[in-house]
């Protein structure tokens, strides 16, 4: 019954370790307790599979990661340009490219509701002088019984809601870049300036002279560029060679003998599904001819130690994990989950415990019996 179970297997398995003759008994194939990470040879399928295995060996991982990636924009020095109150685009001559300073003058809208407020303002200030006169008076009767309270407590209420007025008004002409302070009767405006919060250079163009632009619309994407990073994508195994603070020479393709240095400051803590994570640095000193969005190579150098590890070929990537296969004796195989480091000369760092450091490791034919396994633990 056991033969006859697993003869399909066998075809299906191994027809690559045994030759097709009539004339030669294939034997089958043994699935253990545990088919899913076990798997054992029969002696005519061991000599045809030509399967090798080493232990593992210590060896002087090389000091540099090689890395690549691009230098992005964090969010807090994307500025987008808008305006609170809605106005015509009068004039503006920014392009793509063009540096801005700090302060300058991006574009200029008009809009009658911007005279209107510095009107209301102007009048709500001259009321106010009024109310508070007019409340010090009610005080000064009240306290000499002249006058009611109910007279007194009227004076105090209109002063003190003109008061109000007054503030909101103020905050208003601030947010459109009118200082109240310096606002009077002779010097109305009826356009105002937008100007650029950071020193930086313009990314994006948003907005046509003559175009009306709604509250909160951008009219421009501002980069701030002393704080633009290069994201870097490193993966799993080399993550734990990697930390906050760790210096790093990054280069262009065009430029390899150009470096430019830097430090980690953000490692992501998600990995993607290739395994990989995202690796903030920052630059030492920014060039401007380095522009968002242009890719890079960096290296790194790392502690240099003795790992024990195995050849490439030992390695197997099987869903989400790295496997070997280990040799238990008897042409019997157990596929077991590894920790991949660094790989240097065609051998790749490995984590063993020091029972598993005394196996012997399938070095050619690891893949056949991966597959070969999972066709046996399909059946």
């Amino acid at each position: 019954m056991i033969i006859t179970r697993y003869l399909p297997v066998t075809f299906v398995a191994f027809n690559f370790l045994v030759a097709c003759s009539n004339s030669k008994k294939v034997e089958p194939v043994t699935a253990p307790a545990n088919s899913e990470t076990v798997i054992t040879l029969s002696s005519e399928q061991m000599k045809n599979a030509a399967i090798e295995t080493t232990m593992p060996e210590s060896r002087i991982f090389s000091n540099t990661i090689r890395l690549n990636g691009k230098i992005e924009v964090p969010p807090q020095n994307l500025v987008s340009i808008s305006v609170p109150l809605g106005g015509y685009l009068k004039s503006t001559d920014l392009m793509p490219g063009t540096k801005v300073r700090k302060g300058q003058v991006l574009a200029i809208l008009e809009d009658p509701q911007y005279i209107q407020l510095q009107q209301e303002y102007l009048t709500a200030q001259a009321q106010l002088s009024f109310d508070e006169s007019e409340f010090k008076r009610q005080r000064e009767l009240n306290l000499s019984k002249a006058s009611s309270d109910k007279n007194f407590e009227q004076a105090r209420m209109q002063y003190q809601t003109r008061n109000i007025l007054m503030k909101s008004l103020e905050q208003k002409l601030k947010l459109i870049g009118i200082n109240p302070e310096n606002l009077n009767a002779n010097n109305i405006n009826k356009s105002v300036q937008i100007k650029s919060p950071v020193n930086g250079f313009v990314s994006e163009v948003h907005a046509n002279i003559g175009k009306y632009i709604t509250p909160g619309e951008t009219l421009f994407d501002l980069i701030d560029p002393e704080d633009i990073h290069l994201m870097l994508t490193v993966f799993e195994k080399d993550l734990a060679f990697l930390s906050t603070g760790q210096k790093l020479e990054a280069y262009t393709n065009q430029r390899a003998d150009q470096k430019y240095p830097c430090s980690i400051v953000l490692i992501s803590r998600r990995l993607s599904k290739e395994n990989a994570t995202e690796v903030h640095c920052h630059f030492d000193k920014y060039d401007h001819k380095l522009l968002p969005g242009m890719f890079m190579n960096a290296e790194i150098q790392v502690s240099s130690k003795s790992s024990p590890c195995l050849p490439e070929s030992a390695i197997v990537r099987y869903k989400d994990g790295y496997f070997v296969f280990a040799d238990r004796g008897n042409n019997q195989f157990e596929m077991l989950p590894v920790s991949a480091g660094s790989t240097h000369e065609g051998y790749t760092a490995l984590e063993f415990t020091k029972e598993d450091a005394m196996l012997r490791y399938v070095t050619k034919g690891a893949y056949q019996l991966l597959m070969a396994l999972k066709n046996v633990s399909e059946e």
